[in-house]
């Protein structure tokens, strides 16, 4: 089975590290289909919600995690195919394309991480049952919901400089080569909008779940069956999380406890999460390798898409080739109103600084090098790197991290409340 490590969205929730694509999909067909719900200007299909219940059943197997009953896993699928259809949709509304070249970089890294050849390469996606044009709409659908969601929620938090100098004096802060925990997440929304009635039968039903998990249920299965979290038909797998990554109820609620416990039912702004720990590990830390930048910057509008934009910046690329100077086209051409007057100046990287987009294209380009066209939650960029160097920049390090530790650890809880409002704006009919 083919491991892949980039995917975001349903793909990574679905295959948890592997392609898992697996006969169990080709066992059964589909003899008649029909419309199962209607989303706002989208419909969700019966051979949609079949197809996935296979994928999220061969995933169980994988883990040998008992399967909870079908209906339940159908009405899990069918709640995240609305979710999926809704921002989609606002993908489309907005502009949002991934290109041919980002899925060719996109196979290319599965194919890697994987070792294989082109060759061997293709007969595994036979033998899991999949073309290459469908694991291509998979991941296309997948970067254009992640795409919706980081620039949608990210909107939507604001850290502030004293936030950050808060939480770096904090004993949290100052505990900064904290442990990674490996964790489980299972969440039980409580609406805004739910009655006081509402709220106290979901908060039995968080209690009544901790109950069955102390007295030895699976929590991955139980996951699967309960949870409304964004991992939740993957057995709410989390993953290595730094304690500082957390939000603060999830790592005052694991702090304590050891490789095998679970929390007790937590209640936030969102609902009620119960976590286990899976495992923990330590941190060390290290000198810092940075890269003196420059950038060129093309927001997407209604005018300019994803293609025009790649296209104009690989022009403005030849031209530099060419021999004209990189500053004084991005003065020209950038949509970075913070470098542009200085011709696309960033200054020195540090980790956290940046996107993780724009990390990685750092590390790939050569001194003078200047970089093909990419593409990040901000739009399409090309960058050069004038110096590198190495040295200790623990404090400016601490403070950037710090800033995208705030943002990244509230994304999930404002993810949920979201796709929440998301829901309740939308139309949707739900057809028998």
């Amino acid at each position: 089975m083919i491991k892949q490590k980039f995917l975001t969205g349903i793909t990574k929730t679905l295959c948890a590290g592997t392609l898992l694509f697996s006969s169990l999909v080709n066992a059964q067909t589909q003899p008649l289909d029909k419309v199962i719900a209607v989303v706002d200007d989208d419909v969700v299909m019966a051979s949609e919600i079949h197809q996935r219940v296979q994928m999220v059943m061969a995933q169980l197997q994988s883990k040998q995690t008992q399967a909870p009953p079908i209906n339940v896993i159908q009405r899990q699928v069918l709640d995240q195919l609305i979710l999926e259809s809704l921002q989609l949709q606002i993908g489309d509304r907005v502009g949002v394309t991934i290109s041919d070249q980002e899925l060719d970089q996109a196979i290319d890294r599965m194919r890697t991480a994987n070792n294989f050849s082109e060759a061997q390469f293709q007969e595994q996606l036979q033998k899991d049952g999949l073309s290459l044009g469908a694991l291509r709409d998979q991941i296309r659908r997948d970067m254009i919901i992640d795409r919706v969601q980081k620039g949608s929620v990210n909107r939507r938090i604001n850290v502030t400089e004293q936030e950050v100098k808060n939480f770096l004096k904090s004993k949290q802060g100052q505990f900064w080569a904290s442990p990674d925990y490996n964790l489980g997440h299972m969440v039980i929304p409580v609406p805004s909008s739910a009655t006081e009635a509402e709220q106290n039968e979901l908060k039995a039903k968080a209690e009544d779940i901790y109950q069955r998990l102390n007295n030895g249920e699976d929590f991955r299965r139980v996951a699967v069956s309960e949870s409304k979290g964004r991992d939740a038909l993957n057995g709410g797998d989390m993953g290595w999380r730094k304690l500082a990554q957390l939000p603060d109820l999830f790592a005052n609620g694991v702090r304590d406890l050891e490789a095998g416990e679970i929390t007790q039912p937590l209640r936030s702004g969102a609902g009620y999460h119960i976590l286990k720990v899976y495992g923990k590990r330590g941190n060390t830390e290290q000198m810092i390798d940075q890269s003196k930048v420059r950038h060129i910057l093309l927001k997407t509008t209604a005018i300019l898409d994803d293609q025009q934009a790649q296209t104009k910046l690989a022009e403005i690329r030849q031209q530099i080739l060419d021999g004209e100077d990189f500053g004084e086209l991005a003065k020209e051409y950038s949509d970075d109103t913070g470098s542009v007057l200085s011709g696309g100046d960033l200054g020195w990287s540090l980790p956290g600084k940046f996107v993780p987009e724009f990390e990685k294209t750092i590390n790939a380009t050569e001194i003078g090098e200047v970089s093909k066209p990419f593409r990040s939650q901000f739009g399409w960029h090309i960058l050069i790197v004038d110096e590198r160097r190495r040295q200790d920049m623990s404090e400016q390090v601490r403070t950037n991290q710090a800033t995208r530790l705030l943002r990244d650890r509230r994304f999930e809880e404002e993810r949920i409340n979201w796709l929440q409002d998301l829901h309740r704006k939308a139309f949707i009919d739900i057809r028998s």
